[in-house]
């Protein structure tokens, strides 16, 4: 496949929407696999560094799938100069490795709840972000409301008397802010690396070198992962799968298309993640909050990506 048919094809408005979609579908489906994936391996959740390790895990698995794919498809995927080694690096230490220490810590010092907003806010900071980096990338008015109505949906579906407290703990809400921060600029960052390298590999070694590094922290703080069975295994092999398919397919999405436009499906994640988690875990799924929640995140996607028929 040549460059100008791979941009053809992910540019394509509906191949764009349906492939956005599956790859928040698949992170949503992380939060009830993550969870499944703590109770096999007996990982208590205020056990951060253990669930470092976890991640490290996870990540490095998706990291050595991608890469192997890349290998099948015929890929160098060693013909890699010193400079863009450096900009790999940075990549997987912020995509993943700074992403993801945050997120863990903050979430042990906050509510599930307000930790689904506070990440929410990536498809803001990417919004803004674009706004400045890229000249056709400006905010207009069809993002502000398709930015509103996929937070408004993003607050229905964690709606509790939670959402009534506005305490904010730096190293609980503030942290979490901090990884979706991370999550929107390193995407916009993999982005301008994918410009001169092919973005199957950089995914790879995003996912590997992050991996790699949050293994060390977790085990260097005697943080393990053990309780190795089938099931266990077989959870962390789908989180690893999730992950490489997800990122690989968003980043390719991210360098055909504006930024703008594919962010808004991040609010997608948490809506998609309480419903499976409904489904996998036997919770109450048919509620009248979920419901709306995702109906307002579509429309606010929909608003943000139709185009006017010439």
């Amino acid at each position: 496949m040549t460059k100008l048919d791979s941009e053809k094809i992910f540019t394509n408005r509906k191949i764009v929407i349906l492939l956005a979609s599956f790859c928040c579908i698949l992170w949503g489906s992380a939060y009830p696999g993550v969870k499944s994936g703590y109770a096999l391996f007996k990982i208590s959740t205020s056990n951060v560094f253990s669930e470092l390790s976890f991640a490290g895990y996870r990540f490095m698995l998706a990291g050595l799938m991608v890469l192997i794919f890349a290998v099948l498809s015929s890929k160098k995927i060693f013909s890699i100069t010193k400079g863009n080694i450096k900009h790999l690096i940075l990549l997987g230490l912020m995509q993943t490795t700074l992403q993801y220490i945050f997120f863990y810590i903050g979430l042990a010092h906050t509510s599930g709840v307000k930790a689904s907003i506070m990440n929410s806010t990536s498809a803001f900071f990417s919004v803004i972000l674009a706004h400045f980096l890229y000249k056709n990338d400006r905010i207009n008015s069809k993002k502000a409301i398709g930015c509103i109505l996929g937070f408004i949906g993003v607050l229905l579906v964690n709606f509790s008397s939670q959402l009534l407290s506005f305490d904010i703990k730096i190293v609980g809400e503030g942290f979490i802010a901090v990884a979706a921060f991370a999550f929107s600029a390193s995407s916009i960052y993999g982005k301008k690396i994918c410009e001169n390298m092919d973005s199957t590999i950089v995914t790879g070694y995003q996912l590997l070198i992050g991996g790699l590094v949050l293994l060390i922290l977790g085990i260097s703080n005697k943080g393990y992962v053990t309780n190795f069975t089938l099931s266990s295994t077989l959870v962390l092999l789908y989180l690893g799968l999730l992950s490489a398919l997800a990122f690989s397919i968003w980043t390719i999405l991210l360098k055909y298309n504006k930024v703008g436009s594919i962010a808004l499906f991040n609010f997608l994640i948490p809506v998609s993640g309480a419903i499976l988690s409904s489904i996998f875990l036997g919770e109450t799924i048919f509620n009248w909050e979920n419901g709306i929640a995702l109906v307002l995140v579509c429309i606010g996607i929909y608003i943000v990506n139709y185009r006017h028929k010439s």
